[in-house]
């Protein structure tokens, strides 16, 4: 049997996500962000096409490293204004029946106890379709605004993280038995205090001594979804991550980046496809080849080369405005920079030296990731040889125009990805981790989640 692609949605609760100055294309609906119609709308598209879900990224601050503020990003709408993800989940999911969701909250700024019950309530009003993208946090600005200088280093903040999961895994999985609640009219008993538990947790960054606030939702542990390379980052989704984000221009760094990660998550000891790998990618697509480049080239017109050096200057940490636009990338010295440049420069067609003006070029649609144009059967084959050359499980679709990229990507590239056989007509039954992995609504005995169930190996003793 050929081995199924997977469609997530990538999207945002702003104007420019990925793509900047594509808000300016007449088609495109990101200014309707603020209305919860868009939200159901998109929703209800996803699903028609069987995306596994929608992942809603997020950021608390802004990109102020380009210029040295955040007047670009303000100006080009560079994920600002953004609003919170949380809050249009339950909305999407009255709207629907089997989509995901992905939603993103950073480690960093909330304390672990009140985000428990957060999660915990979006699981039982989704009746177990919602999975959380752990961040740790990349942006300056959001450690000011919360009261400190800058961030933690980058491995601390994983530290921190570590402990984090610790936390909400006791909470979710430790706390309540899953027949505490036994709703006992006659003798008034809505709840056996006997069989609900303090965690009893004090350590380095976190004291949480008592119960959790939730009864058990369908999947206890909402499905854990991370983003993130760099040899920590791998690390810590070796251990948690049951599905994986990450952006790759070509085939031969993706192969090497979805090879490290699995593993590492089979040295964890887990199996090392426990965690669906998708990556980044923008699909620009019509009925015809023709008809595709033309939308592209359309397309470009709106993009903005500046707002894609907001982007980028805030990804890499380094200030692109300093530089003229015709330096080379050579140029530029920094660490964080050199291994993305080294990626573009090896995508790019000419075999010439990535400018800093090309940044912009090559990031105005798509960010991070490569962007593709063709007719359905031209992208469906791109996919497939995707797929069975790198051993990635799917693609994390991000837009350059919404919701006209996804209506397109469903009109024109699922049938044919259907009729070949190598994508799903409909949705397994059940929570959105049985959907992934078909394994139950549960975390697996083997993950590291499981060891915080009530009487588990890292459980605390009921009390």
């Amino acid at each position: 049997m050929a081995r199924q692609i997977r469609f997530n949605a990538f999207d945002m609760n702003c104007v420019a996500h990925q793509s900047s100055g594509m808000w300016r294309h007449p088609d495109d609906q990101s200014w309707r962000y603020k209305d919860l119609k868009y939200w159901t709308e998109l929703a209800k598209l996803l699903e028609r096409g069987t995306f596994d879900g929608i992942f809603i990224a997020d950021v608390l601050g802004t990109y102020d490293v380009y210029g040295g503020s955040n007047e670009a990003a303000i100006r080009h709408g560079a994920q600002v204004p953004v609003n919170d993800p949380v809050l249009l989940i339950s909305a999407m999911a009255a709207a629907t029946e089997n989509l995901g969701f992905g939603v993103t909250a950073g480690t960093a700024y909330e304390h672990p106890y009140p985000f428990a019950r957060r999660m915990s309530t979006l699981d039982h009003l989704t009746n177990g379709r919602v999975g959380w993208n752990v961040v740790t946090g990349y942006l300056p600005s959001a450690a000011r605004n919360m009261g400190h200088e800058d961030q933690l280093e980058h491995d601390d903040r994983y530290d921190v993280a570590d402990e984090y999961l610790e936390v909400l895994y006791k909470l979710w999985e430790g706390s309540w038995e899953d027949d505490a609640v036994v709703r006992d009219r006659e003798s008034g008993v809505f709840t056996d205090p006997s069989k609900v538990h303090e965690i009893g947790h004090k350590g380095k960054n976190f004291t949480v001594p008592g119960i959790h606030l939730s009864e058990p939702s369908t999947q206890r542990t909402p499905v854990i979804y991370q983003a993130g390379a760099s040899s920590r980052g791998i690390a810590f989704a070796a251990g948690n991550a049951e599905a994986i984000f990450v952006a790759a221009p070509t085939k031969e760094v993706l192969k090497s980046t979805v090879k490290r990660i699995r593993d590492a998550i089979e040295a964890a000891g887990r199996d090392r496809y426990s965690a669906k790998i998708y990556t980044l990618l923008t699909i620009i697509t019509d009925e015809t080849p023709e008809k595709a480049k033309a939308k592209h080239e359309d397309f470009l017109r709106y993009a903005s080369d500046e707002g894609a050096l907001v982007f980028m200057s805030g990804w890499m940490g380094i200030d692109l405005s300093q530089y003229d636009l015709d330096e080379p990338v050579g140029n530029v010295k920094s660490n964080a920079i050199q291994s993305v440049i080294a990626n573009f420069q090896e995508s790019a067609d000419n075999g010439q030296e990535f400018t800093v003006r090309d940044i912009g070029r090559h990031g105005a649609i798509g960010g991070l990731g490569p962007y593709i144009v063709g007719s359905g059967e031209e992208i469906a084959d791109y996919l497939q040889e995707w797929v069975a050359d790198t051993d990635v499980d799917g693609f994390n679709l991000a837009y350059a125009i919404t919701p006209g990229t996804f209506e397109d990507v469903v009109k024109y590239v699922i049938p044919v990805l259907r009729e070949r056989g190598v994508y799903p007509k409909e949705y397994v039954e059940g929570s959105l981790r049985n959907k992934l992995h078909g394994r139950g609504d549960r975390l697996p005995t083997e993950h590291k989640g499981a060891s915080y169930r009530v009487g588990g190996s890292a459980s605390t003793s009921p009390r």
